[in-house]
């Protein structure tokens, strides 16, 4: 339980716990004074909270904090009356208010007539608890900072929020679109253009650190974002994160790509309004997960902390259900399956059942939603008909490329699929569709689900519909990516897309690799998978072939002498399991990935053409129900095997292989001995397998999931 004052209490995961030491026993005065000054009256207690203090005490030395405490919140002073009020002299107070500057303390504006330099110390959020994450290598320094901008988020924003009225005024964040988002019937007024704010403030923009990023990335939360550029500064405040080293200047042409970029990724653009009428001095591109002004907006539904003008309307000719707008709304008030654009529905939003506001009830504790981002990003409403892509691993929006594929529109199903899915073509082929997206398909209730996968698979091997892909500017970037399997290769793809400069390191000949080494021919052919990462080397992916990394080099040389600022490991899960049973290491025994390397990528099948023997058995027995025990059975019988037989300690319908593998298997020939294990490997004279004991089974329990384990019974010879 996580306690932010009396009556304040809710459960929620206690992140960044462990960067606040205990209490001192004799805590420095000045410190405390700081936090009664800056803190506790919002929060209107008496407690001192140890991310508080010592916050303020690794910021602040005892004179610095005896400054700021004679300093009013928000009110800006000049240097001459800084001297004024704090009797020091004026090289002496001036260089304490820049280096408090500096450190985030306090931030400084130009905004009087005489475009004298004035320090004003900020309210907490937004302000000192931002400015005190937005350097990285402060933030790394000091972690302490980062829980203090998460508790700073939560607590005074929970008394504040239920007050906030329609839009916001007077604090929190507004929601703002950009010009193209803007439905050109709607009446909306100027403060709700990006436009507007950016010819405002022309030639003042600075890129700087999005200090929610930063802040959740140092307690191992959030998101894989890149904390700096996402937020936009203009005017004294552009000036103020520049001298700052908190960011740096850029274009109007720049902020257009920082703002396009951060649609693509279905951010919210959002825009700080404490200051009254037709002032900002930042525009957020806030991704719903870790903004903490939208976490507080969620946490305690107070949907007026941010807000726009505009309201949603599903235009039912263009809709095709992809969910992206459920995606990215950061109230969590739109949800699939609710047949919008349905004849009897007439095309109409249905209303929604009327949820309690803290301005129109009483609200406490027991109200509050700390599970408010898992609640809001579920995406199917109860009345739910888009279950397949509830129920997709990689989230891809099945209705909505269904139904561009249906209109003939190809072209964009396909560039539909490749925003959450970059291998189409290979998991049409190998991913088990009838346990995900059509196990799920409501059709499949009343005849035969959807064909998603062959649709899928239709639609991967076009690749001349695909559009060139969009390339974020070069941001100087490298990252090294240790192997070239489904996950390196869609690893190095949204790197590359991104800016970052890829290397990948694969140990074998040839890249791709399970899909090549573990999968057979028949089942993906080579072809397909040279075709994808060919279109890595197109984006400018290096691949560095037979590099074993920790032979050739480890993490230390990657990110010291050989300049990469970041690793990715994706080595998969390659070594074997092993049974433990005696007789496993006997030749011609062999572990399934062995086997099917030999033949799949050294070409065992073509000895001695190809040096890397394997034994061509004319009895084979497998040991396994999934699909790499598929593979081997239907390898098997490729290699000239008289006879194959798959022994499985549970029945066929437990199998976790595709069905469909299951059924090519026994129409080859194989047979399936159901529920026996294996006890012992026996050799022959010649050393190498002759036999195998075998023990009977018998279907126990079933599990959570439904599905029965096999229990032991009896050994049988």
């Amino acid at each position: 339980m996580i306690l932010n004052g009396p009556g304040i209490s809710y459960t929620e995961p206690d992140i960044g716990a462990e960067f606040v030491p205990p209490l001192p026993e004799h805590p420095r005065e000045a410190i405390v004074k700081l936090c009664e000054h800056c803190t506790n009256r919002l929060l209107h207690r008496d407690e001192l909270l140890g991310y508080e203090y010592w916050s303020f005490a690794e910021a602040a030395t005892d004179e610095q904090a005896e400054v700021l405490c004679k300093m009013k919140m928000r009110r800006p002073y000049t240097l001459p009356e800084m001297v004024k009020l704090t009797g020091m002299p004026e090289a002496d107070i001036e260089k304490m208010l820049d280096d408090m500057s500096y450190t985030g303390l306090l931030e400084y504006n130009w905004e009087n007539p005489e475009r004298a330099k004035q320090w004003v110390l900020p309210m907490l959020v937004p302000g000192s608890a931002e400015f005190l994450n937005m350097r990285v290598s402060q933030l790394e320094e000091h972690p302490v900072y980062a829980k203090f901008f998460e508790q700073a988020s939560k607590g005074p924003l929970s008394k504040a929020t239920p007050m906030v009225p329609p839009g916001g005024a007077g604090i929190g964040m507004h929601v703002i679109p950009v010009e193209k988002a803007i439905d050109a019937a709607s009446t909306s007024v100027p403060i709700e253009h990006i436009e507007h704010w950016l010819d405002k403030y022309e030639g003042k923009y600075a890129a700087s650190t999005c200090s929610c990023r930063a802040s959740r990335r140092v307690m191992g939360e959030g998101c894989a974002d890149d904390p700096a550029d996402w937020c936009i500064a203009v005017g004294d405040m552009a000036d103020y994160v520049v001298e700052t080293d908190r960011g740096h200047y850029v274009t109007r042409e720049e902020v257009y790509d920082i703002l396009r970029q951060a649609e693509d990724n279905g951010f919210v653009h959002q825009i700080t309004n404490i200051d009254g009428e037709n002032k900002i001095f930042a525009i957020c591109n806030c991704n719903v997960n870790v903004c903490y002004a939208l976490r507080t907006s969620q946490l305690f539904n107070t949907p007026n902390l941010s807000r726009s003008a505009y309201v949603a309307k599903v235009e039912k000719d263009k809709c095709v259900a992809c969910g992206r707008c459920v995606e990215v709304c950061p109230a969590g008030a739109a949800k699939l399956g609710q047949k919008l654009c349905s004849k009897k529905a007439g095309g109409q939003v249905p209303e929604y059942p009327r949820q309690e506001l803290p301005d129109a009830t009483k609200w406490d504790h027991t109200k509050w939603s700390p599970n408010y981002r898992n609640d809001n990003r579920i995406e199917t409403h109860e009345s739910g008909t888009a279950p397949c892509k509830t129920a997709c691993p990689a989230h891809v929006a099945v209705q909505g490329y269904l139904k561009l594929a249906a209109q003939g529109r190809y072209d964009e199903a396909l560039a539909l699929i490749k925003r959450e899915n970059p291998l189409p073509a290979i998991c049409g082929r190998v991913c088990p569709q009838e346990n995900q997206c059509e196990g799920k398909c409501i059709r499949g209730k009343k005849s035969e689900p959807v064909a998603i996968g062959q649709l899928e698979r239709f639609l991967g091997d076009r690749p001349e519909l695909a559009s060139t892909p969009k390339m974020a500017p070069k941001n100087g970037k490298k990252v090294a990516v240790v192997g070239s399997g489904p996950s390196g290769i869609t690893c190095a793809g949204e790197l590359a897309r991104n800016g970052f400069d890829v290397t990948v390191f694969e140990a074998f000949f040839t890249g791709g690799g399970v899909l090549v080494y573990g999968i057979p021919e028949f089942r993906l052919p080579k072809t397909v998978v040279k075709r994808e990462i060919d279109g890595l080397k197109e984006l400018g992916v290096k691949f560095e072939y037979n590099s074993v990394m920790g032979n050739l080099a480890d993490s230390a040389e990657l990110l010291g002498e050989k300049g990469f600022d970041a690793i990715y490991v994706a080595t998969g899960a390659g070594l074997p399991k092993l049974l433990n049973i005696p007789g496993e290491n006997l030749p011609n025994v062999f572990f399934a990935n062995e086997y099917l390397t030999r033949v799949n990528l050294m070409k065992a099948n073509k000895f001695p053409e190809y040096d890397t023997p394997t034994k061509h058995g004319k009895h084979v027995v497998v040991f396994g129900g999934g699909n790499v025990a598929m593979d081997s059975v239907r390898t098997a019988l490729r290699l000239g095997a008289e006879e194959v037989t798959l022994c499985y300690r549970r029945t066929e319908a437990e199998m976790p292989a595709r069905r469909a593998e299951v059924l090519h298997a026994k129409a080859e020939g194989v047979k399936i001995h159901e529920l026996v294990s294996p006890l012992e490997f026996i050799a022959g004279e010649d050393g190498a397998v002759r036999a195998v004991k075998v023990q009977d089974m018998e279907l126990g329990e079933p599990d959570a999931s439904g599905r029965r384990w096999g229990a032991a019974e009896r050994p049988s010879p």
